[in-house]
């Protein structure tokens, strides 16, 4: 634990007795909370010492809050949670890369990668151990340096691994101001890792490319505008910075793991597949190659011994070139199958073209030239041996077909190698063929020859085929007359052979159910009944029958024909009677079908299961605040309550601000008016200031109050306190804001990356420029010799910007003097606003959204000026601050910040309102960051959206501004009746009845300033849910539900 000299302060107060008395006693009563909130005796003892540390110390590490600290090492351990899931893939992916070809490159850049991840780990986990000593441990230096080193033994002296299977490990003397360097080196291992992965030609990854590429930039960039802070990294506003650049480097480091998960996955077994193949088609052709030479060898047997002739000579000297080209190209084979499953072989773009070319080419190319060499001797041997002249014909004719269509598919090989390396494969081959085809063919002469004869053999195959078919039709009809004729005779010869035999009359059948005569079936009468034989005259129907006469027919033959023996009816009469079956199936179904009723989807809800809490549990443990100066703040900021509204303007109330003096409050809106209000029991609107020029951005008062600043887009207005317009500045580019200089003649304009010092009368005195800055607001100090800027830093120092990572941010001061900057603070929230107290000792520095405000330190070092982080006042539940904040109280004692969207609750005489509330006001203790008031609400109007403080009034005063255009003034009254209470919520869309003791739960995570974050909207854990069947809303809505049954009686 560090020393603290508790004498260390300048300031005379500290000594007295009876302050030492009070210290102690503020002590023992943060004992007695601490005691409550955890059972740890040495973490209590250590923070209670901590809390203590006088403000004017230089380190500020140990005046933070146990939440501070506890947040601050739950963001490290996921930074270093997402280091360790990328070193996992990391060697994952190396152990899955060892089985493919000319691995060693990835191996070898992943372990350097490993290493540098290994090393930066390590000091980011030193940078958060100085920051937060409580929770983070420091890591022994020894359990990183060379593992193998401690193990003691022989063998472990002389081994020494290869470097593409060294474990990760810190080699080198670390140390923060290294940081630079070691971002800069990681970037080139993470691009060196990329384009190792790249050199596999077989697959190419996107994800993996566009993750690892926005990592290297932001590396870069971040590299880059840290080495403007050489010599200061182990201050804590620039720890502190590193610390939040975790959070920035984490997002990188998932996107990198799960596309290298998706990579192992995916792209590794197609690599190996693409190897493979490629290794079997040489393995192939080493065997084809290896048969042919034998075969070759064979053959030479039979004419070795042949040299008595020319043509003789000829057929060795082809038979030996052809094994020579055989066993080169087997040879040549086994040697690419080697290379190609080699892990140490260098990838393609950096191996020589001839070695590519004897490796991938020559085997095919010795192989095609041994076939050729081989049939030129083999026809020649046909002619020199004597043989029959139809062999020698035969074995030429064949042997020049076989050479021309491997020459003509060799020609083809080479030709689209050569088209796509000439169109950078934009085109095909075939592509080229058929251009070169169309230019031929209009060649005017050629065009003639190629149509001219191709439209004369149309001409004649089509009256070839016109002829043809008329002759084929001609004979198929008098082919189908023949056929009916004989068809038609053979049909009366089978019918009286049946009738003599069986001694049966056909009987017809109706097959339709209209009138009229129908087509007869004949049937056997067997088939109808069983009784004895009818005279036909008898069993032959009527020709005209009703619908029920031939429902009944129809469905006694669809018995009759279901009985065994019954003979198959046509397919006319199976159709009609399925069509009947299914007619009747569906009217006696239609009375029973069921008919399911709609189902309507029901929602159900979840809630928190430590959502049970009370408001009083929320309200900070003032116990350790008896101090004499904060007991008697707290009872009048309770006493605050809302007193007046005022309908100031009808649009946005964009910035307010009171007089130094305290007599009138100027507000500025977005309906392009500012007014003045002077201030007293009742406030009264003294001007209005019309601005046609656009909308009205900031007002500020002159320190002796007698003038009163507009600022508009492109220009300044000076005004009386009478609202009279002594002057119009127009600007030709956009002020971001104004700042009165103390001595009243002269005011800052804040242009972009310039800051210009004019008079009232719109004369330039002097120009400030801030080379690659954006300022969004500045601060004098009372002496006039220095000035505090933020803003936002536009390109680092080597042009970089940041590709995903949020640009970084800068707390500035300047020497307005000597017109150089003495100190600046990197931070990466979006600042804001910076206010300087009254004493020119501590700044108020303004973030954006939920990013709460920070108090900052100007200690003199060295005839310069030194910031360092004082507090961060932390809000009580998670809320987006409205506007800049400012200080107040007397001597600046007092931080007041407004924030947005909450739900109040009006306590009336008669019932309970719910109404849409403007937001929170937070008010804080400046020397000790602890949350004095809160205001959970407002009774009426918008989202909140700027708040000013009166420095002279008496109660406390201070005034509000919303969104619906009104202003708010707080102040102290006797009258409490209305007073409001308030519960955290959205504004609801009825009226609630009674009140509810039910607060949402919340839940933690490690954001940066660490205050919970909601999981469940409040507003559906209060309000019931009026659903499909009734309430669905817990104790709440039934609550809510009851009473307003009960309360419709009376309505």
């Amino acid at each position: 634990m560090p020393h603290v000299d508790l004498a260390a302060g300048p300031t005379s107060h500290y000594n007295s007795n009876g302050d030492r008395l009070k210290r102690k006693q503020t002590l023992l009563n943060l004992l007695d909370a601490l005691q409550e909130l955890t059972r740890d005796n040495e973490e209590l003892g250590s923070a209670a010492r901590n809390e203590q540390r006088n403000l004017e110390d230089d380190r500020d590490v140990p005046t933070v809050d146990e939440h501070i600290q506890r947040v601050g090492a739950e963001t490290f351990d996921q930074f270093q949670r997402r280091m360790t899931k990328l070193d996992t893939e990391l060697r994952n992916f190396a152990n899955a890369a060892r089985r493919l070809g000319s691995s060693v490159g990835i191996l070898s850049s992943s372990v350097r990668l490993r290493q540098r991840l290994a090393q930066l780990l390590w000091l980011f986990r030193e940078n958060a151990a100085d920051l937060f000593p409580r929770k983070v441990r420091r890591q022994p230096r020894e359990m990183l340096v060379d593992p193998g080193m401690h193990q003691g033994g022989r063998k472990n002296r002389r081994y020494r691994a290869p470097s593409h299977v060294v474990s990760p490990t810190v080699v080198a003397k670390l140390d923060p101001e290294v940081f630079p360097e070691q971002l800069q080196a990681l970037a080139r291992e993470v691009i060196t890792f990329l384009d190792c992965l790249n050199e596999f030609p077989e697959f190419n990854d996107e994800a993996v490319n566009a993750s690892v590429l926005s990592l290297e930039s932001d590396l870069k960039y971040w590299a880059s505008c840290l080495k403007a802070y050489e010599g200061q990294f182990r201050y804590p506003a620039v720890q502190r910075y590193l610390h939040d650049l975790t959070s920035e480097m984490g997002e990188h480091l998932d996107s990198i793991t799960s596309a290298l998960s998706i990579f192992i996955e995916i792209g590794v077994p197609t690599i190996r597949f693409a190897q493979e193949h490629a290794s079997q088609n040489l393995l192939n052709l080493s065997t084809v190659a290896t048969f042919f030479s034998a075969v070759t060898a064979s053959t030479m047997q039979f004419s070795y011994t042949m040299t008595e002739g020319p043509l003789e000579n000829a057929v060795n000297a082809f038979w030996f070139t052809s094994l020579v080209f055989s066993i080169q190209a087997a040879v040549n084979s086994l040697l690419g199958l080697t290379w190609k499953k080699a892990m140490y072989r260098s990838p393609g773009h950096r191996t020589p073209w001839w070695v590519l070319i004897w490796i991938k080419r020559s085997p095919l190319v010795f192989l095609v030239a041994s076939v050729a060499c081989f049939s030129i001797g083999l026809v020649l041997f046909a002619y020199s041996s004597g043989q029959d002249p139809i062999t020698q014909t035969l074995t030429s004719v064949f042997s020049a077909f076989s050479c021309f269509g491997l020459a003509a598919v060799s020609a083809w090989f080479v030709s689209e190698r050569w088209i796509f390396i000439r169109h950078r494969g934009q085109k095909w081959l075939a592509d080229v063929l058929s251009e070169t085809k169309v230019q031929i063919c209009a060649v005017p002469g050629i065009k003639w020859l190629i149509y001219e004869p191709r439209a004369l053999t149309a001409e004649i195959g089509q009256w070839i085929q016109r002829h043809f078919r008329i002759a084929s039709d001609s004979i198929s009809r008098l082919v189908s007359r023949m056929t009916h004729k004989v068809n038609r005779i053979s049909v009366m010869s089978s019918s009286s052979e049946k009738v003599s035999e069986d001694g049966l009359e056909d009987q017809t059948i109706p097959t339709c159910m209209s009138p009229g005569p129908s087509s007869p079936i004949r049937v056997r009468s067997s088939d109808v009944g069983a009784g004895p034989l009818l005279p036909i005259s008898e069993i032959r129907p009527p020709t005209v029958g009703t619908y029920t006469d031939n429902l009944e027919a129809s469905t006694t033959l669809s018995e009759a024909s279901s009985a065994p023996g019954t003979p198959t009816l046509t397919g006319k009469m199976r159709f009609v009677n399925a069509v009947h079956s299914v007619m009747m199936m569906r009217q006696m179904a239609s009375p029973f079908g069921l008919k399911l009723p709609p189902r309507s989807p029901r929602r159900q809800r979840t809630s928190s299961s430590d959502g049970t809490r009370t408001s009083d549990q929320l309200v900070e443990p003032l116990g350790v605040l008896r101090a004499s100066r904060v007991a008697a703040l707290v009872p009048k900021l309770k006493a605050l309550e809302p007193t007046q509204d005022l309908a100031a303007h009808q649009a946005l109330v964009r910035h307010l601000q009171f007089s130094p003096n305290g007599k009138f409050l100027a507000t500025s809106s977005w309906d392009r008016t500012s007014v003045i209000f002077r201030v007293g029991d009742s406030f009264t609107s003294h001007r209005v200031l019309a601005q046609p020029q656009g909308f009205v951005g900031q007002v500020a008062w002159s320190p002796n109050g007698f003038t009163l600043l507009t600022k508009l887009n492109r220009g300044v207005k000076v005004w009386t306190e009478d609202g009279v317009c002594r002057k119009t500045i127009d600007r030709h580019k956009t002020v971001h804001s104004i700042a009165w200089l103390p001595s009243d003649e002269a005011f800052l304009s804040v242009e972009g990356s310039t800051v210009v010092k004019l008079d009232l009368n719109g004369q330039i005195l002097d120009t400030y420029s801030f080379d690659r800055m954006l300022l969004h607001d500045v601060a004098v100090t009372q002496d006039c010799r220095r000035m505090l800027c933020v803003g936002t830093l536009l390109t680092s120092r080597d042009g970089l910007r940041p590709s995903k990572s949020r640009a970084e941010k800068q707390i500035i001061a300047y020497n307005l003097n000597r017109k150089h900057i003495e100190n600046r603070v990197p931070v990466l929230h979006d600042v804001r606003d910076i206010t300087l107290a009254r004493d020119d000792q501590v700044a108020l520095v303004s973030y954006e959204n939920k990013a709460p405000p920070q108090l900052w330190k100007l200690d003199m070092v060295k005839d310069s000026t030194r910031l360092s982080l004082r507090h961060t006042y932390m809000p009580k539940v998670p809320v987006d601050f409205a506007g800049p904040s400012y200080f107040g109280g007397r001597s600046d004692q007092l931080v007041l910040c407004a924030g947005k969207g909450k739900i109040i609750h009006t306590v009336r005489s008669t019932c309970p309102l719910n109404a849409a509330a403007g937001g929170d006001i937070h008010i804080w203790d400046r020397e000790s960051a602890a949350l004095l008031h809160h205001i959970r609400a407002q009774a009426s109007g918008g989202d909140l959206t700027c708040i000013a403080w009166n420095p002279t009034t008496e109660p406390f005063m201070f005034a509000t501004g919303s969104h619906d255009g009104g202003v708010r003034i707080w102040t102290a009254q006797t009258d409490l009746r209305d007073r409001p209470v308030l519960f955290d919520a959205v504004e609801p869309s009825s009226r609630a009845t009674t009140r509810s003791e039910h607060v949402p739960s919340w839940t933690e995570s490690p954001s940066l300033y660490g205050f919970e974050q909601q999981t469940q909207s409040p507003f559906e854990e209060i309000l019931p849910d009026f659903g499909d069947v009734g309430i669905d809303g817990g104790e709440m809505g039934l609550l809510v539900f009851n009473a307003f049954l009960s309360f419709l009686p009376s309505l």
